[in-house]
């Protein structure tokens, strides 16, 4: 991948098989509230919704497994170190199962915990605990297939990736629907359907990733880990600060009602949806930022980030013209309730401008994760979170437009606070193979 040209058709050509691939990502979470959602029962919709946010924090916490090798993959990638880029598959894989098995072992001691701080209420809260039960059993293969999915990435083998993807989402909406309507299992179906598809999909990988897998010498050198944990120390971080925002938007809404949390709920799964369709141009630029820093190449890193660029703001906007043509209809269609599909169709416009306000987010994540930029990533996360929970609390009178209002603003603090730290990463490359990398990348 090093060696393909940085041109409009090679970006477009590496980031559309990420953008269907991710497309299916959402369409699980949308199938899931489709198949609760048609039963009417807001309560169990809503539970889904809070337990959905207790394990998108757990796991997504160990987020850094994928992004992380995304860029250190993708740099020893345009270095031509073959020898590294297998290396690094294998650490990933042990250090995701690892951590994988620790998260089951701890579920007993983090469910408690989990819902002592969120707010649901009694019916909430058992089916959210039934649904958060159940996930925890993928936790080994969701957390491994993390490394793999990253991995391939950093190579630009987006097709592969592609394939992991769809394998595993199609997997996940099959379950789902087989344990909620045939054995009627209710929410807990749901979490059993997503942790067998992670257990599917782990296998899959490996499958897609054979020829590169066994232990090699230096696997486990002092200095190749100490990098792969203080890249992704930081990274972890700036996962956790943002998954704090989440969450904290999550908790507001149940504050505000079951119904309003289940509306929360669809909308996510609308903005999920476009988030992670204009992920396919984060996810390359991830890739195309990493290879030309291995290479020591300014006009490319340029050309990557100006390319990429165009690209995310371009779907964005079409983003924005779709939700605001399509939302209502796809409320309708996946919501019975009609407090809820009143709620949500009512903050319908939020949802139809924020495409605009998170690519340069979205964009600058991506630049920053395939330049291994860790410190920049979790100054710029910390940093915003901060600044939306400020808002958030400020607004409060506003009720559920003040929510969503600070919730807009979020995107726009995690722009500003990553987009300061661009021209110094620009600043500072070099061409020069001797050079030492930028102190703002590393």
């Amino acid at each position: 991948m090093a060696s393909l040209p940085l041109t409009r058709r090679s970006i477009f050509a590496q980031a559309w098989p990420i953008m269907l691939g991710q497309t299916t990502v959402p369409l699980v979470g949308i199938v899931d509230v489709a198949v609760i959602g048609r039963t009417g029962d807001a309560a169990a919709l809503a539970g889904v919704a809070l337990g959905a946010t207790v394990i998108n924090f757990l796991f997504w916490s160990f987020g850094f497994l994928r992004m992380g090798m995304t860029g250190m993959t993708a740099q020893a990638e345009g270095a031509g170190d073959r020898a590294e880029v297998d290396a690094m598959l294998m650490r990933g894989l042990f250090v995701g199962f690892g951590f994988g098995l620790v998260l089951l072992a701890l579920q007993l001691v983090l469910i408690p915990v989990a819902f002592a701080i969120l707010a649901g209420g009694p019916d909430v809260d058992a089916s959210a605990k039934a649904f958060v039960g159940a996930r925890f059993l993928g936790a080994p293969a969701s957390l491994a297939v993390f490394a793999v999915n990253g991995w391939l990435l950093g190579l630009g083998r987006s097709r592969s990736a592609l394939a992991l993807q769809i394998v595993m989402n199609l997997a996940n909406a099959g379950l789902d629907i087989l344990f909620v309507w045939h054995f009627h299992l209710g929410a807990r179906g749901v979490g059993l359907g997503t942790a067998a598809a992670e257990w599917i999909a782990l296998l899959t990988g490996l499958a897609l990733v054979l020829p590169h897998l066994g232990l090699r010498p230096g696997l486990f050198h002092r200095a190749a880990l100490a990098r792969l944990f203080a890249v992704n120390a930081d990274i972890m971080i700036r996962t956790v600060a943002l998954l704090l925002m989440f969450t904290w938007f999550a908790n507001a809404g149940a504050r505000l009602g079951t119904n309003v949390l289940a509306a929360n709920q669809v909308l996510l799964q609308i903005i999920a949806l476009v988030a992670f369709v204009l992920d396919g141009f984060a996810f390359t630029a991830e890739s195309r930022v990493g290879q030309a820093i291995g290479a020591r190449s300014r006009p490319d890193l340029v050309r990557a980030i100006r390319l990429t660029g165009e690209f995310s703001f371009g779907f964005a906007a079409l983003a924005s013209v779709l939700i605001w043509s399509l939302g209502a209809a796809s409320i309708d269609l996946l919501v019975t309730n009609e407090a809820v599909r009143d709620t949500a169709e009512r903050l319908l416009p939020f949802v139809a401008v924020l495409p605009l306000l998170g690519t340069p987010a979205w964009l600058l994540d991506g630049i920053f994760i395939g330049a291994t930029g860790g410190k920049a990533l979790r100054n710029a996360a910390i940093l915003s979170t901060g600044l939306y929970i400020a808002t958030d609390l400020l607004l409060r009178p506003w009720g559920i437009w003040g929510l969503w209002t600070a919730f807009l603003i979020a995107y726009v603090y995690r722009a500003a606070a990553l987009g300061a730290y661009l021209p110094r990463l620009l600043r500072e490359f070099s061409t020069d193979p001797i050079a030492p990398r930028p102190q703002g990348v590393a």
